[in-house]
């Protein structure tokens, strides 16, 4: 099978969608699914207003058509709703070709964060694109039941995994700083809720890994707190061994791919109780959920580590790349069911041309 992914998310961009998408593709041709990746780095771009970390895509809807043409897809799935994911949802409509969707971040919230618009009218706009497909995955029930109230349909769950070889309790080292360690991980912008936690009275060191637009402003705003930067790799997972415990302040993620990294490490997770942190602690197991970030801190620290880990093994990139492909063929079924009947064409009439023959 040749999947087709179209997505305005691509590196050099770290975020929990690029490397969603990354892992996916990787997986997928491990089961023999021939992927083409449609992104950014296909056109120019230019600096997304008030993000100049994100590149938009400057292409035409007929470009986009062109290359989804060319790749011949069996299947085209359509992963955001930027320049490329619209233009594409386009070329799918006016040609009646089938598509899915992913839902992966909550955009009217992170707009309303930046400028004045109504959530409401951002949710209509998401609706009306995603349901034009024949199914929407989405990583949690809780957000699954959060966008059906709220007009979304044809929803359907897709999990996430986690690099359980990369991220191991096993590389747990000193990392030069007082203990305990309370580590977060990620974009350091608007969304991602930073100054809840950067804020705590919390014993110990608030170590920041990640970059983003308001990195020198909250290193200004918290001189106290340790801000390493962006990392990755090997790197990355020594920092997750060796802290104490993950914070994750967020509200707006709808899953979090770091918590499961910080698990797989063996990292206990304090969090508010929202779509992710709800779903991925609902036995209890390996984090603390409360409205009260800094107790949540303070009890994750006695929270088993090992508990921690074997929850992450729960979750794999393979189970999560079978999901989806079930998902498309799911969709490919009932496209043939909804499909049209090809118009019969009449049998020869034998009468006229015996009448013919008798005359």
């Amino acid at each position: 099978m040749r999947i087709a992914i179209v997505t305005d998310a691509w590196k050099p961009q770290v975020n929990g969608v690029v490397r969603t998408l990354e892992l996916l593709t990787r997986h997928l041709a491990a089961i023999g699914v021939e992927v083409s990746l449609l992104t950014p780095r296909d056109f120019p771009t230019l600096p997304m207003p008030s993000y100049p970390e994100i590149r938009l895509a400057l292409a035409t809807p007929g470009q986009v058509a062109a290359r989804l043409a060319g790749a011949a897809p069996d299947h085209i799935h359509i992963a955001t709703e930027g320049p490329l994911g619209l233009a594409a949802r386009r070329h799918c409509l006016r040609r009646r070709i089938p598509f899915t969707t992913s839902y992966h971040t909550r955009f009217p919230e992170y707009v309303s964060a930046r400028f004045p618009v109504p959530e409401r009218w951002l949710y209509a706009l998401l609706r009306r694109f995603h349901n034009a497909g024949l199914g929407m995955l989405v990583a949690t029930p809780s957000l699954a039941r959060d966008l059906a109230s709220r007009g979304f349909t044809n929803i359907r769950p897709w999990g996430r995994g986690v690099d359980a070889a990369l991220f191991h309790p096993g590389r747990r080292r000193d990392l030069g700083l007082p203990r305990p360690v309370f580590l977060s991980v990620g974009r350091v912008a608007v969304e991602k809720n930073l100054p809840a936690f950067l804020s705590l009275d919390l014993p110990g060191t608030r170590l920041v890994v990640g970059d983003g637009p308001d990195l020198e402003r909250l290193r200004a705003e918290f001189p106290k707190a340790v801000f390493a930067g962006a990392r990755s790799g090997e790197e990355l997972a020594d920092i997750y061994a060796s802290a104490d415990v993950f914070v994750f302040p967020s509200r707006t993620d709808t899953f979090g791919n770091v918590i499961l990294e910080a698990l797989a490490s063996g990292l206990p997770v304090a969090a508010f109780p929202v779509t992710g942190p709800l779903d991925i602690f609902e036995d209890g197991i390996g984090g603390v959920l409360s409205q009260d970030l800094r107790g949540a801190c303070l009890a994750a620290l006695d929270l088993d580590r090992r508990a921690a880990r074997q929850k992450a093994l729960g979750f794999t990139w393979e189970a999560c790349a079978r999901q989806f492909l079930a998902h498309v063929e799911t969709a490919q079924g009932l496209s043939r069911a909804r499909a049209p009947e090809a118009p019969t064409k009449p049998a020869p009439s034998t009468t006229r041309g015996a009448a013919r023959g008798s005359s």
